[in-house]
């Protein structure tokens, strides 16, 4: 549950994920407004709008919110001397929709529905902002799932590919340096048939970057490397000369790399 930042018109604002829900800092949004934020929070979470609203998220995600509980605060929420903290709230409603943390990083938190609320109670633009900001990052974030996801399949593919080598390639006169070099032309082969270089022909050519030509390559690229891992392994087995693989390999990395881009874009256009 360790917490992430957004930037928001210079307001750095945590969140976090926690049973299965994003919550967002309540405390940060407030610093938007003042340097008391718990007194502003307070003061939103005392109006009879917050309370009913506060009642029908948690009625709506909460099998165990007490509604007896909570229409005492309801009923309360009219009189002028009436004060509601998050940790009142939460203690008496048994609510799990705000929930407070201290130390490093704490402050109240909030599910990132009633945070945008109070946003909005804050400043409707601000809350536009936050908003949008919000969205970027968790796209950003399901982007690099689906990149890790996809990196992952060309490494447990990679060993269908060297298995293939191993039966049909690897003979029992090799010296470990022969067979060694044989894993790495395999290797290669794919490079080539896909990015159009080898290995070491991208670290000459990218001396400052860590890791392989491969932890750069894009989803795209990553799904037609484990597609080509298979194939090359059938390829060997058929005892198809190294030449004409690459030939196979990279008419196959062409056409599924447009097919693929294709359907992305499908996705992303404006329905009429």
């Amino acid at each position: 549950m360790a917490n992430k930042k957004m930037v928001v018109q210079n307001i750095e604002i945590n969140y976090k994920h926690k049973n299965d829900y994003d919550y967002i800092c309540l405390t940060d949004i407030a610093r938007f407004r003042t340097n008391e934020p718990d007194k502003v929070i307070s003061n939103w979470m005392r109006t009879r709008n917050t309370i009913d609203y506060l009642g029908v998220w948690e009625r709506l995600h909460n099998p165990d919110f007490k509604p007896l509980e909570f229409e005492g605060l309801q009923l309360g929420s009219g009189e002028n001397s009436f004060l509601l903290s998050p940790k009142k709230w939460v203690e008496t409603t048994n609510a799990v929709g705000i929930f407070s943390k201290s130390g490093n990083g704490g402050g109240t938190y909030a599910h990132k529905d009633i945070a945008f609320k109070f946003a909005s109670w804050l400043s409707v633009e601000f809350e536009l902002y936050m908003v949008m900001e919000f969205e970027r990052l968790k796209q950003q974030e399901q982007t690099q799932i689906e990149w890790t996801a996809k990196r992952e399949l060309a490494k447990l593919n990679y060993t269908i590919h060297t298995d293939a080598i191993k039966d049909n390639l690897i003979v029992p006169t090799l010296n470990p340096s022969q067979i060694s070099f044989k894993y790495a032309d395999e290797a290669d082969l794919l490079n080539t048939a896909l990015f159009g270089i080898t290995a070491g022909e991208w670290r000459k050519e990218n001396p400052d970057k860590l890791g392989n030509m491969r932890d750069y390559a894009n989803m795209h690229q990553l799904l037609v490397l484990a597609n080509l891992e298979s194939y090359n392994a059938i390829l060997i087995k058929d005892k198809i000369e190294q030449s004409e693989r690459l030939l196979k390999l990279n008419e196959m990395a062409k056409q599924q790399l447009v097919s693929l881009i294709k359907a992305e874009n499908k996705l992303y256009l404006p329905k009429a």
